[in-house]
């Protein structure tokens, strides 16, 4: 007869145990990036309670989560703040579900964060964009990975992972369009998984650009799962870091035009790889897209059509992606009103017959 195993009260967990428990639950229903991102914040809270003491769950009062949300309000910016705070309330949700804590979710501070400080406005603007694709288009870099990277990026409003993600056998540039496929067991999950599965268009001379890439500059490797990565490093598959470092070198303003802040350019320290991030000009992968997303809208792409596009709501869109600076917002506004000024007869007085 086995051994019965001892039964243990879910308040006497550690922190620490309780946090394992919760992010295993938590990978039934989110990504790996989500989970990681759950557990650095966590780890911080489990962290500071075995500093102070707290030896279980069931030690957690409503003024511990409060000295905690004190203490961060001190080290982080508020947006960041708000992050940790709503994954700590999740936490302790799944606390109380399990019977650990009584009613201490609702106890969580959460930060009143206005949404010019919890969203990034940092974009890659339309000049800087259409001036290094204009010169990657004509220049000896035609058809280089840095080149079909920026022409990915900028004209799918696409997500760093989803980039990554992309397999030879995922483009067509007989028919103009991309397919984005959700694969989690060969290491290529989307953020919104199988509701992040579309296809895409993409104008004529995008396809022309990938088709010169595979044909003359692109890896022929496989990845570990047999499968081969569209821009695939020497090794296969590159990693979402080594995604984010390309987009910070082919966004350098310095490949097409002097540089902007004075440095001189074959001694600058911000062209070498490990560098480019530094560069105030170079972007990252966030900041194509929103760059990429605010020019659609001001390009009169309809908000839904773009949402689609991009896969992301009509709301996420609003308040993390379309920063439009004041005057392309005023110009936007134009547009609409000749959108609508076939209306503006139907406001007169006055009758043809008069």
């Amino acid at each position: 007869m086995s051994q019965q195993r001892e039964r243990r009260e879910p308040s006497e967990r550690t922190p620490r145990q309780a946090k394992k428990r919760y992010l295993a639950r938590r990978r039934n229903d989110a990504t790996e990036a989500t989970v990681k991102a759950f557990h650095g914040r966590l780890k911080l809270f489990v962290e500071w309670c075995e500093g102070v003491g707290i030896a279980t769950v069931g030690d957690l009062k409503p003024y511990d989560v409060n000295d905690y949300f004190d203490l961060r309000s001190g080290e982080a910016a508020p947006s960041t703040v708000e992050g940790e705070m709503y994954t700590l309330k999740g936490f302790i949700e799944f606390l109380e579900q399990m019977g650990a804590v009584d009613d201490l979710a609702e106890k969580v501070p959460i930060p009143d964060v206005p949404d010019h400080a919890r969203s990034d406005d940092t974009k890659l603007a339309e000049e800087d964009a259409l001036a290094l694709l204009t010169h990657y288009r004509e220049s000896d870099a035609f058809g280089t990975r840095a080149h079909v990277l920026l022409e990915l990026a900028w004209f799918l409003g696409v997500r760093q992972g989803s980039l990554r993600a992309l397999d030879l056998r995922d483009v067509d540039t007989t028919d103009d369009y991309v397919e984005f496929h959700h694969r989690p067991s060969t290491d290529t999950p989307l953020k919104n998984k199988y509701q992040g599965e579309r296809v895409v268009g993409l104008p004529a001379e995008v396809s022309k650009a990938i088709a010169f890439f595979v044909e003359k500059y692109r890896n022929d490797v496989h990845d570990e799962h047999g499968r081969q990565p569209l821009l695939a490093s020497a090794r296969g598959r590159p990693t979402s870091n080594t995604v984010r470092v390309w987009t910070y070198m082919a966004t350098l303003p310095c490949s097409y035009g002097p540089c902007p802040h004075g440095k001189d350019v074959p001694t600058c320290e911000w062209t070498e790889r490990n560098a480019a991030s530094t560069c105030p000009s170079s972007r990252s992968p966030h900041q194509i897209r929103t760059g990429s997303v605010t020019w659609q809208l001001n390009s009169g792409v309809p908000i839904d059509v773009v949402s689609e596009r991009v896969n992301a709501t009509r709301e996420v869109i609003e308040e993390h992606y379309d920063k439009p600076d004041p005057d392309e917002l005023w110009q936007r506004r134009r547009d609409q009103m000749e959108r609508r000024r076939t209306y503006v007869d139907r406001l007169s007085l006055t009758t043809d017959d008069e």
